[in-house]
């Protein structure tokens, strides 16, 4: 079994985190290198411009009080050439940048969303949406800014003080000498921060991520919040949480101001001693005072590209700390995963119904969009006949949710012969969801296998068994948008005339059809424009779309009343029609449609017959069936 996604990233995933980004440059190094060299082109430009003031001042200005102007001109001229060609570079090294940012941003969103789909239940029931929404949001935001702004930054800031040093040699050795010697404590300052700063900024990651967990959290529940009046109790929470982000984010700022204090101070000191130094040298005639503007300007210019560099430095650490954050959750594992050699006889065309060369369904298939119109769905197995397929077996299937757990299922075997429908009842905690689930696969048992049609479920594609098994909840989640595209959740291929018929079969059609736009009419967030069983009457009709061969129902009328369950009843007995279902009910009226009932107890079957044969027989399903008939009296 998986684990949950920790509260803090560890220092090992540096290196996964590394490996993310490189995985994210890679198909776009012939555009990085083209950024790199207009950058560097750009800074080397910028570093030579003391030059020319140099050149104005000791050649140009005399040259010029003696009549002749052109030096001073031509380095006035250099000076504004290359000043522009700075500015262009500058220009399109952003651009270029920028453009290449939003493409490696573009495809790392789309990993992690497609990667965090894929990961199984297990892994979700474990963690929380509020969390992945921050590795989505917040930490998403601050590697794109790092990259988009502070990563070029910085390389033009590396780039220009590396120029200006190289110069700085060149004008004068010694004075080059003594402003390298200020990198000996800027060193020690630099790794000094770098530790405090990544352990900081860590935590602001963390910190965030728990104030858009219980946010998402109290939206999510809004309704539980005002009716327990609960929002008092919600603001303090917020505020805790709000305080350990702020807390968090003022030490790594706390941090950053030392920096930025250390290395302006050390920049300071090394200006007033070239400022004497130089001044010294220039009196004794060792040196010009051109080559010294030129060394105290370009001494400003190198010691500018620090203050760039804390920036950059503050942003690469909360960066650092959101990719450290995306790489883990990248690096979950579904617990259930695919095939390495799928089963033979397994593939798309092999489970799928028998299609003509258009690729549409036999219109002789129970339940499938190739119905002719208004057709009902035909009896249970009629028309299947032979070609009935969902034989469903448990054979010795041993289970529990975690390593030191409770085991839920000891040894649990069960025949489902295919069109049979059954229905499991007992108290909670019995082991029926626990069931459901095993065979969504949805988890995988951990002794035993689970077998449709003679295939063990983990060695189908994940492809095939999600379309030959579905399950409807009590939830019925609904997706903002119309009807239509709700329903076609079953078949995304479907056109319009097989969504109407789908909503027929069900009962649903004539509902749509009084809506402001029928079925185009937006359903709202979470379908909150319907009735709890309009949305479960919509549910079926995605599973009347999908058309699989075993439909599993978790209590999937447990939240309706007496009218939307019978309305709902009625659409279930056509969906069912032919296939194999699974039905898990609290309401023993669910129970009626079924050819077999199963009462179980702590993960074992105690009864097992037709509703008939165990009413009659004075067990427990019989003491469950006479108190539920009390309440219809």
């Amino acid at each position: 079994m998986g684990t949950a996604p920790p509260e803090g990233a560890p220092a090992q995933l540096s290196q996964p985190a590394r490996r993310l980004l490189g995985d994210l440059i890679r198909p776009h190094r012939a555009r990085l290198a083209l950024v790199a060299a207009v950058t560097v082109s750009t800074s080397v430009l910028a570093a030579g411009i003391p030059l020319f003031v140099a050149m104005a001042l000791d050649t140009g200005l005399p040259r010029a009080a003696d009549g002749d102007p052109g030096p001073l001109v031509g380095a006035t001229a250099g000076f504004l050439a290359v000043a522009v060609l700075v500015s262009l570079g500058t220009f399109l090294g952003i651009r270029l940048n920028a453009a290449l940012v939003q493409r490696m941003m573009f495809a790392l969103r789309t990993r992690l969303f497609r990667h965090v789909q894929r990961l199984s239940i297990g892994y979700h029931e474990r963690s929380t949406s509020g969390r992945l929404v921050s590795r989505q949001a917040s930490d998403m935001e601050s590697v794109q800014q790092f990259m988009a702004g502070a990563l070029i930054q910085s390389v033009m800031a590396l780039v220009t003080m590396v120029a200006i040093a190289v110069m700085l040699v060149w004008l004068d050795p010694l004075l080059a000498l003594v402003v390298f010697a200020g990198f000996v404590p800027l060193t020690f300052l630099t790794i000094w921060a770098n530790r405090r700063q990544r352990a900081a900024y860590r935590a602001t990651r963390t910190t965030i991520a728990r104030v858009i967990v219980h946010v998402v959290e109290t939206m999510g529940g809004i309704r539980a919040v005002q009716a327990f009046r609960r929002e008092q109790r919600g603001l303090e929470r917020l505020d805790e949480e709000d305080a350990a982000y702020c807390q968090a984010n003022t030490e790594a700022l706390q941090g950053m101001a030392w920096y930025t204090g250390g290395t302006r101070l050390i920049g300071n000191l090394s200006l007033a001693v070239i400022v004497l130094l130089g001044g010294w040298l220039v009196i004794g005639g060792d040196t010009e005072v051109g080559v010294l503007a030129a060394f105290l300007l370009s001494l400003r210019r190198f010691y500018a590209p620090l203050d760039e560099l804390v920036q950059a430095f503050n942003a690469y650490q909360s960066a650092a700390a959101a990719l450290e954050k995306i790489a883990e959750v990248l690096s979950a594992r579904p617990d259930v995963p695919e095939p390495v050699s799928p089963a033979g006889g397994t593939g798309d065309q092999a489970d799928a119904a028998p299609e003509d060369q258009t690729g549409n369904v036999p219109e002789d298939r129970p339940g499938s969009a190739g119905r002719g119109e208004g057709d009902e769905a035909s009896p249970r197995g009629e028309s299947r006949g032979e070609s009935l397929r969902g034989e469903v077996r448990f054979e010795d299937v041993s289970f529990r949710y975690s390593a030191s757990g409770a085991e839920v299922l000891p040894a649990f075997s069960l025949h489902v012969p295919a069109g049979q429908t059954v229905a499991m009842v007992g108290a909670t905690g019995a082991g029926k969801s626990t069931l459901a689930k095993l065979l969504c696969r949805f988890y995988d048992p951990a002794e035993g296998r689970i077998t449709l049609d003679g295939t063990d479920l983990r060695d189908l594609p994940d492809r095939v068994l999600r379309r030959r098994i579905v399950m409807v909840t009590q939830e019925s989640y609904l997706f903002s948008g119309s009807v239509a595209d709700n329903i076609r959740i079953g078949n995304p291929d479907a056109g319009m005339a097989e969504v109407v018929r789908a909503a027929q079969a069900v009962g649903l059609h004539d509902f749509v059809e009084s809506l402001p736009q029928g079925y185009e009419t937006d359903v709202k967030r979470r379908g909150g424009r319907l009735s709890s069983g309009q949305r479960q009457l919509v549910a079926f009709a995605r599973v009347f779309l999908a058309d699989p061969d075993v439909i599993v129902l978790d209590e999937a009328t447990a939240s309706l009343d007496i009218p939307g369950e019978r309305l709902v009843q009625a659409a279930l007995e056509r969906v069912l029609a032919g296939r194999t279902a699974l039905i898990i009910a609290h309401r023993l009226s669910t129970v009626a449609i079924a050819d077999r009932v199963l009462v179980m107890k702590r993960g074992r079957i105690v009864e097992d017959g037709t509703p008939a044969e165990l009413v009659g027989a004075g067990g427990e399903f019989a003491s469950l069936d006479a108190a539920w008939r009390e309440t219809l009296v």
